[in-house]
């Protein structure tokens, strides 16, 4: 273990970087664009609790919009406990996809949804929700971006590790083999 944080800590001074400065968002960053992506995500749930999907089906809207409306409140939760988890373990990719994918999840249903609004309940309510969802493109473009540099990160990491192994493995082939022990007889 001491050995692959010798070989990492040597890549990043051969690249001319120390290990905070590996091309991915300092922590403080992330932080500061999880907590505009959580804050302007909770902006949406007033505006999805004065949405009435019941009502718009005895105008004849398809019910589907009642189930999208729950499921677009539910991930609208989902959104913000994932990305109060990758606040607290930023280095964790499959955590940064989450929350990525949670968002772009939310987003669909959401644009969905805004139709919904404006063709049974308000124009300018459905108008509203579109955009304070548009609001959060420019944090949804920082995590995207963070995922991406994350991403190489861990693929350079990978390699470096990958690269030590196979060395460490021609190290040891290359002993001579010791002599198996003979029996007594």
């Amino acid at each position: 273990m001491k050995l692959l944080y010798a070989v990492l800590f040597c890549t990043f001074l051969a690249q001319g970087q120390t290990p905070g400065q590996s091309g991915i968002q300092a922590g403080w960053d992330v932080s500061q664009t999880l907590d505009a992506l959580s804050a302007q995500a909770s902006r949406l749930k007033p505006i999805l609790e004065q949405l009435t999907p019941q009502q718009w089906v005895s105008k004849g809207a398809p019910d589907t919009y009642i189930k999208q409306w729950r499921s677009s409140q539910d991930e609208l939760g989902y959104l913000v406990d994932s990305a109060k988890n990758l606040e607290k373990q930023p280095e964790r990719l499959p955590l940064a996809l989450e929350t990525y994918f949670r968002m772009q999840s939310l987003e669909i249903q959401l644009r969905s949804l805004a139709d919904g609004v404006r063709n049974y309940q308000n124009p300018a309510v459905g108008d509203l929700l579109i955009g304070v969802l548009s609001e959060n493109s420019s944090n949804r473009d920082k995590l995207r971006q963070y995922i991406t540099d994350l991403a190489v990160t861990k693929e350079q990491e990978f390699k470096v590790v990958d690269q030590e192994a196979q060395r460490c493995r021609g190290v040891l082939s290359r002993q001579p083999a010791k002599p198996s022990p003979t029996k007594k007889q």
